[in-house]
């Protein structure tokens, strides 16, 4: 029994020492989850801050739409990883915290940020400093600004003369927080380094650093002027972010060898796009290397509706023509989706509300205003053979749901519900569609008409009567309503035994044709 005793007071004795420490236990955990549930709220903050800002993320403050915001940021954070060639997972996670953190340029990563012009209309631009930091020497400030723009000369046509006084084409400031009428603020230190803005009147071309930051040649701690400068220089000159990790044009700050020639063949290759190579200054004063949309031999790369729109793509550009809005809409194709190659060759809506588009042996798919993850897949995932090395043209027949792709003289057919090639496939096009003869350059459909293009003309192709009903030019779309040929008008034969056969003839031919007519029903009788 006294055994007993002692057994039940040490452990009387024994909780009464473990319960202050569950207590003060109960007490640190209760401090940390608040701690987590701030941490948490505070990322999720800077993520939709950061969307906000380089993402078009527009978030809504009631209650009800909870679901729909939630959705939104989930897209926006699928986009940004999908640029930054993340894991794509639409959730916030340490990767993609990580990313947020690091220092970069204020340019939004995607949609339109300034004005519509792509690109200088001249060659010889001016710059001015406008104030220097108090943390470099006037003359170090200046070396920085002179190197960086010639980066972009080396490999254009372009000329830059500094002025001291005066407006200049690329007006350069240090700034801080809320500045002037700058439609972009600074945040302090680090976060946005510095922006820019594209070509065009009033802050076209300007270009701001953040004087919050600590600005250094490279020697010291701190932002390397001349690697920041060149990478804003490149928005004066109408570039947009690159996803290439290795362009100057990448968004985050990369510290690279000041020394060493920063730019990639990515940011080369967009540049020349634009002013063209140093080699090939254009003969005509102020020449414009961008397409013109009334130029007279304007041709096509690809053409596709997207939804109530029809799509005109060439190089790096394309042209928007609504269904319900005269005119057309002039944007860079990264603007909306930044992870697309230029130059695409091939592109068409599905009846799943997504637009494909091919460049080379690859394609993407579209949906909205994002490209899903795990694209590019190999056209060969499609069903072409090994020899198919890239699409000329495709569009989908709305009716039949069934998409055409044309390589070279042949034509391929897939069936959009079964997910596979037609059988009897390949065929020639020229059998398939009677009166198209020569490769197709890009195709679409509208009002139940094809319109093939080929070099500077566009045939409208009627799919049941199985003829061409008119050729145009390329541009009439964009109301450049130029005849094919300015001296005779443009009809087309209908009669089964000449499909396809565009007739072109003059009042005198029809007087011709009048009178043999009445001479053989003179004969007849």
């Amino acid at each position: 029994r006294p055994y007993k005793q002692g057994q039940a007071l040490t452990e009387e004795t024994g909780m009464k020492c473990l319960l202050p420490l569950m207590v003060n236990f109960i007490t640190l955990s209760s401090a940390f989850l608040p701690d987590r549930k701030d941490k948490n709220e505070e990322n999720n903050q800077l993520a939709q801050a950061y969307l906000n800002q380089f993402y078009s993320l527009e978030i809504e403050g009631s209650h009800l739409v909870q679901s729909k915001n939630r959705s939104l940021l989930d897209g926006k954070l699928q986009e940004m990883q999908a640029f930054f060639g993340l894991t794509v997972t639409g959730k916030l996670d340490s990767d993609t915290l990580e990313i947020m953190k690091v220092p970069r340029c204020g340019v939004p990563d995607v949609g339109q940020y300034g004005y519509t012009l792509p690109g200088w209309r001249k060659y010889n631009l001016t710059y001015r400093i406008m104030n220097y930091t108090p943390d470099m020497t006037h003359a170090d400030v200046d070396e920085a600004i002179q190197k960086a723009l010639q980066v972009w000369s080396k490999v254009t046509p372009l000329m830059f003369t500094r002025i001291s006084k005066g407006v200049a084409d690329i007006m350069i400031a240090f700034r801080t927080r809320v500045h002037g009428w700058c439609p972009r603020h600074f945040d302090g230190p680090l976060g946005v380094l510095g922006h820019a803005f594209p070509p065009g009147l009033g802050l076209g071309g300007d270009t701001h650093f953040d004087e919050d930051e600590t600005w250094t040649t490279g020697d010291g701690e701190g932002f390397n002027l001349f690697l920041v400068a060149a990478h804003e220089f490149g928005h004066s000159l109408g570039l947009s972010h690159s996803s290439d990790q290795t362009a100057l044009m990448f968004p985050n700050y990369v510290s690279l060898d000041p020394n060493k020639y920063p730019l990639s063949q990515d940011d080369i290759n967009g540049i020349q796009s634009i002013y063209g190579s140093p080699s090939k200054v254009p003969t005509k004063p102020n020449g414009n290397p961008v397409p013109c949309a009334c130029e007279p031999n304007l041709t096509f790369d690809a053409v596709t509706t997207f939804r109530r729109e029809i799509m005109f793509l060439k190089g790096r550009h394309l042209w928007r023509v609504y269904s319900d809005i005269t005119g057309a809409e002039f944007e860079f194709i990264d603007s909306f989706w930044p992870s697309l190659p230029a130059d695409l060759q091939a592109a068409y809506e599905s009846p799943r509300d997504e637009v494909l588009v091919f460049k080379d042996e690859n394609f993407w798919v579209i949906r909205g205003n994002s490209v899903l993850p795990g694209y590019p897949k190999s056209i060969h995932t499609l069903g072409f053979p090994r020899r198919v090395k890239k699409i000329d043209a495709a569009v989908c027949d709305h009716d039949t749901k069934k998409t055409f792709f044309f390589v070279g003289i042949w034509c391929w057919r897939y069936d959009e519900m079964a997910q596979a090639m037609d059988r009897g496939f390949p065929q020639r096009i020229m059998k398939r569609f009677p009166g198209i003869r020569l490769r197709v350059d890009a195709v679409f459909q509208r009002n139940g008409f094809f319109y093939f293009f080929r070099g500077s003309r566009q045939f409208e192709y009627d799919m049941k009567a199985k003829n061409i009903t008119q050729v145009m030019k390329t541009n009439t779309w964009f109301l450049c309503n130029e005849p094919l040929n300015s001296s005779s008008n443009v009809s087309v034969e209908g009669k089964a035994h000449s499909i396809g056969t565009v007739i072109f003839h003059h009042k005198s031919a029809s007087l011709l044709s009048f009178s043999i007519v009445h001479v053989l029903t003179k004969a007849y009788s």
